[in-house]
């Protein structure tokens, strides 16, 4: 059984992004059956009408003490991930998603840099390691820049949100996934809180 909890409350408060009023969606996760509730995903699904640029500047993941940093990287669609070695043995990138195209990026020492661009809306790829098969990590690719990534005790803020009725959903590498309607006012805040289950 799955289990969703939302309460929203306006709050009087400003937030201004490019000019524009806007609001914040702000809430704790509380995932059961895992260790702690971070490494959620909260994201606003495609907005009708509107596409979103990615940012010039690339999003990284390392490869640090034979793990990915981050675990849980969200990228908007058209980003370029580098991925880093910053260990002193040889590591490799690939993932077998179709959406991502399969790739494998090879094998590369400390200090250099692989990259790969996400171009699948969408697409939740799983990222591994054939040098160290106990590596693994997600990227998932957004058609908005509206998301956030919970902290351990389940807190999470998705920032600077337009105004309107959005869907709100929630994904977790091992937990399922739920979604709400939401109405993110013109000014003020609205807090949504969900409870996920496997």
């Amino acid at each position: 059984m799955r289990a969703l909890f939302i309460v929203m409350t306006a709050l009087l408060a400003w937030t201004w992004s490019d000019g524009l009023m806007a609001g914040d969606i702000k809430g704790k996760v509380k995932a059961r059956g895992v260790k702690h509730s971070g490494d959620a995903v909260i994201f606003i699904d495609k907005i009708p009408g509107k596409t979103f640029q990615p940012p010039k500047e690339h999003a990284t993941m390392d490869q640090k003490n034979l793990v990915f940093i981050p675990h849980i990287l969200p990228v908007v669609v058209g980003s370029t991930v580098d991925y880093l070695n910053s260990d002193d043995v040889l590591h490799n990138v690939f993932t077998p998603d179709k959406c991502a195209e399969k790739f494998n990026l090879g094998t590369w020492p400390k200090g250099q840099v692989r990259s790969f661009t996400f171009t699948d809306p969408g697409c939740a790829s799983v990222m591994l390691c054939k040098v160290h098969p106990e590596m693994e990590a997600f990227i998932l690719v957004m058609e908005t820049p509206y998301y956030a990534v919970s902290e351990k005790d389940g807190s999470y803020t998705v920032k600077d949100v337009p105004p309107g009725k959005h869907t709100l959903r929630i994904w977790h590498e091992k937990l399922k996934g739920e979604s709400v309607t939401v109405e993110v006012p013109d000014k003020g805040e609205v807090i949504v809180n969900f409870e996920v289950k496997k």
